[in-house]
């Protein structure tokens, strides 16, 4: 089969280094207590069960003294969400854009953060949360205080007077009062959020940011957005929060890649919940590259993040099933984001629950699950066609998907088995080749090796619940 047309080139602004990128996910509050010293009142022991409002004293100082747990995992991106001032633990509620939480630190601690993880080669992209402020932001409370006299009034949507938040008199994010809609098309506001956009840049080198509920904002000021930032640092990687329309945030003029929720429900059909078959998941994977076109290879692939159940708790438990769907979010077109925690096997439903801290009892990890994620992060540095390569479906038979990953440094076949074992099975390999060609493939995950007589790639058992992923190892024309 020949490879899956692919469309035209991305602008050139685009930045290169995603392509090789893995990206590792922190939400700061639950990674590490690096200093205490800094713990929110109230504060509760790490162990504790998370609940929507309580702290555990998570901060920079923490990410700093961790860098070694994801570097080594092969993570060389860093996605961390807000860390500016904010009365939550989530920070989605920004007292002020141009502050760090001091229960995380302060400018110069961020700075050194992002220093360090440069020098270890490790980019770093902070979360842009511009559709709405909190209800502390100065200039709302100003708003709060002066009513329709404050020169703030303006810069929120659809106020009316006296302000009151219960209803809210104001337009809001998803009806939670504490999150005043900001007015995007009033230009005092673009220009505050723009100096913010560009003065994360500017003071801590930071190397994107990924935008919050993009689609609730004009999609024009993303455009003028998108223009200041590369102004500033042309490769710097803008990524969209996106569940739905993804293709509408590819064009070039907004977002560089979006996060791939679309994929990632795909590979959770297929892999854990059994809603999909193999034919399935070829069809709509593949109807997905063709509408991302080229900036497919820079989207963020998760699998979970603070807004959905944790990987092993989609799986159910089943760390088969969590490490399929880690093989083909490492394979897959587009930069893997591993969400923390969902390499050591940390479970947890919907928010609140998938916010667990970081559980830093190596006795308590699954080992299986780190050790996979570890691998596949290593596959993606080595081979350059998961990261580069075109993708050829190669088989599908119910529950059986294989495809290769083409690249001129050599190509990489992906099986994967959701389903029963199956025996006595031939995979083609994708080239056309005589009846007496032969070749051996080694399968990296397990070392194990499979024999290509001809056309085919013969096992005598693709066991239940498997993935492989093959390289060439000899060949004979023989």
């Amino acid at each position: 089969m020949a490879p899956e047309n692919q469309p035209a080139d991305h602008p050139t602004d685009h930045p290169a280094w995603v392509q090789d990128a893995v990206f590792y996910q922190i939400f700061p509050e639950r990674f590490a207590n690096g200093d205490p010293s800094n713990d929110p009142p109230g504060t509760v022991p790490w162990d504790s069960l998370p609940t929507r409002e309580n702290f555990f004293g998570g901060d920079l100082q923490g990410i700093l003294d961790h860098l070694d747990h994801f570097v080594e995992l092969g993570a060389n991106a860093l996605y961390m969400t807000p860390v500016f001032t904010a009365r939550s633990n989530h920070k989605y509620d920004a007292c002020d854009y141009l502050a760090v939480d001091p229960a995380f630190g302060a400018t110069a601690l961020l700075r050194k953060l992002v220093d360090e993880c440069h020098s270890r080669g490790v980019r770093v992209v902070l979360d842009a949360v511009f559709n709405h402020c909190g209800d502390c932001f100065w200039a709302f409370q100003d708003v709060v205080a002066r009513g329709a006299a404050s020169p703030y009034s303006r810069w929120f949507q659809d106020v009316s007077y006296p302000v009151q938040e219960n209803p809210p008199s104001y337009q809001t994010c998803g009806g939670a009062a504490f999150l005043p809609k900001l007015n995007l098309r009033n230009r005092e506001v673009r220009e505050h959020v723009l100096h913010v956009a560009r003065y994360w840049i500017e003071t801590c080198d930071i190397d994107g940011w990924r935008l919050d509920v993009p689609w609730k904002a004009p999609f024009d000021f993303w455009q003028e957005f998108r223009a200041a930032v590369k102004a500033v640092k042309p490769q710097a990687f803008i990524a969209g929060e996106t569940w739905r329309d993804t293709a509408h945030w590819l064009a070039g003029d907004t977002c560089d890649g979006i996060m791939n929720y679309p994929l990632r429900d795909c590979i959770l059909d297929y892999c854990a919940r059994d809603t999909m078959d193999a034919e399935d998941f070829a069809y709509f994977a593949a109807r997905l590259r063709s509408l991302h076109g080229r900036a497919d290879a820079l989207n963020l692939n998760l699998l979970g993040s603070h807004d959905t159940p944790r990987l092993l708790t989609n799986c159910g438990g089943n760390v088969r099933r969590a490490r399929l769907a880690a093989v083909l979010q490492f394979t897959l077109p587009g930069a893997p984001m591993v969400y923390y925690g969902d390499e050591i096997g940390m479970e947890g439903e919907n928010d609140p629950d998938c916010r667990r801290p970081m559980c830093w009892e190596t006795a308590r990890w699954n080992q299986d699950m780190y050790t996979t994620i570890r691998t596949l992060a290593s596959l993606r540095r080595r081979y350059a066609a998961l990261r580069r390569g075109s993708v050829e479906t190669l088989l599908v038979f119910n529950g059986l998907y294989a495809f290769r990953r083409c690249a001129p440094e050599g190509d990489v076949i992906v099986v994967t088995n959701p389903r029963q074992s199956l025996a006595d099975i031939a995979i083609p390999s994708g080239e056309a080749a005589a009846p007496g060609f032969r070749r051996t493939w080694r399968d990296l995950l397990s070392a194990r090796s499979y024999e290509q007589s001809g056309s085919s790639i013969h096992f005598d058992v693709v066991s239940e619940q498997s993935a492989y992923v093959l390289v060439p190892v000899e060949q004979n024309n023989g």
